[in-house]
Order: C-alpha cells, then sequence, then structure tokens
C-alpha cells in the first residue's frame, strides 16, 4: 500500500476512533435520556462553524443533494442510532451495526455498479462476527421498534455514504463545505424533533457543556470532515470498513476508564474486526459491471468519470 494512501486510511480511521469515544462521554457527562438534544447540539453547532469557515454555499441541484445527505447521513441517522441503543440490550445496536460493510457493497453494486470481490465479503462477515464478539452481552428480550431502528440507521448511513461517492463534490467545493452543508441539513431536521419530543434543552453544567463541545468540535466537525475526505478518495467499501474502529474503541475505552472487564472471548473478536478491518482496505478494487448490451460505452465512461473523480492535488481541503 503506497505511503500517500496509507496516511489517508489512518486519517479517514480518525472518525470512527472519535466516535467510538460518544458513549463514554455521554454517559459519564451529559444530561440523561436525551438522545434528540445530544445529537442536535452534535450536528447544528459544528455544521454552522464549518459552513462560516468554508464560506461556501450549495448552488443549483446541490441545494437538494445536500438535504438530501444530510437527511441520511445525520438527520436520521443520529436519532435512529440513539433509538436503538436505548432500546435494545448491551451491545445489540452495535452488533446490527456491524453489518453496515456489507450493506456499503449491496448498495455499491445497486448505485455505483461495482461488483464485490469474494475477499470483501468475507471480510465484511468477519468484520460482523468479531464486532457482535466484542460487544454482546447476556442475552435479553429483543424490542422490536429497537430492531428496527437499528437496521434503519444502518440503511441510512450507508445509502449517504454511497451516495457521497456517487454524486460527488461541486467543481471548486472541498469537503469542508461539504461537510458543513449535511451537518446544518442534519440539525435542522433534528432541530424540531428534539422540541416537540424532549421539550425544552436542559439545564447545563460545566461537565455537559466540556461534554457537548468535544462532541460538537471534534467528534463531529473534524471526524465527519474526515469521513466524508475519506470517501472522496477511498471506494465506499474501504471507507465502511474502518466503521468498526467505533465499537472496538468504545471497548477499550470502556476496559482502560470506566473498569469494564474484557473476556477473552471479546479480546478473539476485538483481534477478528480489527484483522476484518485492515483485510477490507487490501482488497482489490471492486470491479465495475459492463455496460449492458446496447447501452453506448461514452455512458459507461461518463459515469465513471462521475462516480471516480478525486480532488487534484491543489485542493486546499483535500
Amino acid at each position: 500500500m503506497a505511503p500517500n494512501r496509507a496516511a489517508l486510511i489512518a486519517l479517514t480511521a480518525l472518525a470512527p476512533v472519535s466516535w467510538g469515544t460518544t458513549y463514554a462521554v455521554t454517559t459519564e457527562f451529559l444530561p440523561a435520556d436525551r438522545p434528540l438534544f445530544t445529537g442536535l447540539m452534535r450536528a447544528l453547532p459544528a455544521g454552522l462553524l464549518l459552513l462560516a469557515m468554508a464560506r461556501v454555499l450549495p448552488k443549483g441541484a446541490w441545494w437538494w443533494k445536500a438535504a438530501v445527505l444530510g437527511a441520511l447521513n445525520i438527520g436520521a441517522f443520529f436519532p435512529l442510532l440513539f433509538l436503538s441503543a436505548y432500546r435494545l440490550p448491551g451491545g445489540l445496536a452495535a452488533a446490527v451495526g456491524s453489518i453496515a460493510p456489507l450493506c456499503v457493497v449491496g448498495l455499491s453494486v445497486l448505485l455505483l455498479g461495482q461488483r464485490p470481490t469474494a475477499r470483501t465479503l468475507l471480510a465484511g462477515v468477519a468484520a460482523a462476527c468479531g464486532v457482535s464478539l466484542v460487544v454482546l452481552k447476556a442475552a435479553g428480550a429483543l424490542d422490536p421498534l429497537g430492531v428496527l431502528a437499528a437496521l434503519a440507521s444502518i440503511a441510512s448511513m450507508s445509502t449517504g455514504t454511497v451516495l457521497t461517492q456517487r454524486w460527488g463534490r461541486p467543481e471548486g467545493v472541498g469537503p469542508l463545505a461539504l461537510t458543513g452543508w449535511q451537518l446544518t441539513a442534519g440539525g435542522l431536521l433534528i432541530a424540531p424533533l428534539a422540541l416537540l419530543i424532549e421539550g425544552a434543552p436542559p439545564a447545563l453544567d460545566p461537565p455537559a457543556i466540556g461534554g457537548y463541545l468535544y462532541l460538537a468540535l471534534v467528534n463531529t466537525a473534524v471526524a465527519y470532515w474526515l469521513w466524508f475526505r475519506g470517501i472522496g478518495r477511498l471506494t465506499a467499501t474501504q471507507v465502511t470498513f474502518l466503521g468498526p474502529l467505533s465499537p472496538l474503541t468504545a471497548a477499550v475505552i470502556g476496559w482502560a476508564a470506566l473498569g469494564e472487564a474484557l473476556t477473552p472471548w471479546q479480546l478473539a473478536g476485538m483481534a477478528l474486526a480489527f484483522g476484518a478491518t485492515v483485510a477490507g482496505q487490501l482488497t482489490s478494487s471492486p470491479r465495475r459491471k459492463a455496460p449492458e448490451r446496447g447501452e453506448p460505452e461514452r455512458k459507461a465512461s461518463r459515469h465513471r468519470e462521475t462516480t471516480d473523480r478525486r480532488p487534484s492535488a491543489a485542493d486546499p481541503y483535500g
């Protein structure tokens, strides 16, 4: 693997590593039972900050594209993720979420015309098994609404990831602006839900203020900028294979900072999931399907130019 590509993967991996700290920050510093308010505080301030830094607004079709991506990656994903976490026992929500690489592989076939390799599929199954060993605790009663919310959150984020690569970025627009558009759109979608369902914002003490600042700046603004930057330069499948690093980070923090013990099965699962994450970066690039009979090659070529476009070296945000 080329050094520059390895550095890009490492930087993109910082996003799910950061997201792995969300549980500890939420439980230790933030008000209880305010998932929508927490999602709002993660998304909207970060989005407005990035908009102010980029000073670029969408134009033309990118108004609705940014709204769709913001709804999928942020506005729908955050509430569904929190709902599943509150209603499912132990780490079941994270275990369900570990099938995201396989979901992205399937969507890449439909939306990007990419054929997955056998190694990619095997790595996806291994990642799901490894994460499950790490996060699953004693079985409890399954909440149907929680399971549906978990599956819907996976579908939402996976679709947003693939569409982000399919649509690319407008000419001259960097990932900083694209991230700001999505976070702002998603935050505006969550705001009325938080007000209607949870009521007025809670009183915040200094630890809660610090926790929300961390979530908005590091956990969201920086992390999502790195994530969407990675999607613009790597394949959607490669990026989503970094996702298992989030529950693995949460497990390590639980062991190191919260006094949670790690069993031999969990350690084995961590090794399996991490190995699958690495394998997901080493698998060969997915093969693009050949054009259908009668489809002009010119159309297929134009599609390749759209989905495979990469920022130039002169891109100040790349």
